[in-house]
């Protein structure tokens, strides 16, 4: 069966590996066009196509979906299926182009989480599993009929980054069942039950400002939730610190939430209700650090404040 895949960041890289491994037929690899990335902003490809060119594929870069001559290439190299991982929102003239038709990679498990951060969302709002969806897609975002879903438990103090490494492994393997039931003819979709369908919106700076209002296991699943990127923030000393690990805390006090109520081991944060130790941080301009470390080179008082809204 002859494939084009579809994919950009890092996410997409192990799902293509294992189609590719398989000894499947990728037509082509299409992702984002090269672009600047990191300090000295030198011209560089993205993680899909990187690693397509590894393995000897045909790489094709798209920046306008509705370009007609992109449709046109599609069809030219008769491709049955689509399998879209990490990708844009395809128009519908583009992901019906295939005999067969197009499938999805979400990192969630349907209909939980239609949107642009799953995999945060799940963290921020405390869930207990998480996993990834296969479905065809259809016009409106996310809601196509599923063909596999593999779980996965959520640990209580996992990070967006840790569930991200786990979900992209899984779900390669969930791509290539996928495929493989669909080519002998084994797939059976079945529709999603919209009543049970919850958002997973795309993340803003205001989304990543810490609710210290919260009770202590909100505030840890969002900085949770947001770590290592975007990274949830808050304020200290007129400048924005960036909060990577944190951990839920037995001790609390009377002051009000934002309040640092001890420096002894590490941080130690008063929150609406409970409190949180931070482990590892961000200050402006500075790179990542233990609590501990920032500690060595920065005197704080008990009772300084930690704001979740900047100082204009």
């Amino acid at each position: 069966m002859r494939i084009v895949f579809m994919g950009t960041p890092d996410f997409a890289v192990p799902s293509l590996r294992t189609l590719h491994e398989a000894g499947h037929d990728i037509a082509y690899v299409v992702t984002a066009p090269d672009k600047k990335r990191g300090r000295g902003q030198q011209l560089s490809p993205t993680p899909v196509k990187a690693a397509a060119e590894e393995m000897g594929l045909t790489v094709m870069t798209v920046d306008a979906l509705r370009d007609p001559a992109f449709a046109a290439a599609l069809r030219a190299c008769d491709a049955e299926l689509f399998v879209i991982v990490a990708f844009r929102i395809l128009p519908e003239e583009v992901f019906t182009i295939p005999s067969i038709g197009s499938f999805n990679l979400h990192a969630s498990l349907l209909p939980r989480y239609r949107g642009a951060a799953p995999l945060n969302w799940v963290l921020i709002n405390g869930d207990a599993e998480s996993g990834v969806t296969t479905f065809f897609l259809r016009k409106k975002v996310d809601t196509g009929n599923m063909l596999l879903q593999e779980r996965v438990p959520v640990d209580e103090n996992m990070t967006a980054g840790e569930l991200h490494d786990v979900l992209a492994d899984i779900g390669a393997r969930t791509v290539l069942r996928t495929v493989e039931m669909i080519a002998e003819g084994k797939a059976v979709p079945r529709p999603q039950d919209d009543t049970l369908a919850t958002p997973a919106p795309k993340i803003f700076r205001e989304t990543c400002a810490i609710p210290w209002e919260k009770a202590a296991r909100e505030v840890h699943n969002h900085i949770r939730g947001l770590s290592p990127h975007p990274a949830a923030w808050t304020m200290l000393h007129d400048a924005e610190m960036k909060i990577l690990e944190s951990r839920v805390a037995e001790e609390s006090s009377s002051g009000s939430p934002g309040t640092l109520i001890s420096t002894v081991p590490e941080l130690h944060v008063q929150c609406g209700s409970g409190s949180v130790l931070i482990r590892q941080l961000k200050p402006e301009g500075r790179k990542q650090m233990s609590a501990e470390e920032y500690l060595r080179g920065h005197r704080l008082e008990v009772g300084e404040r930690f704001d979740s809204a900047p100082v204009h």
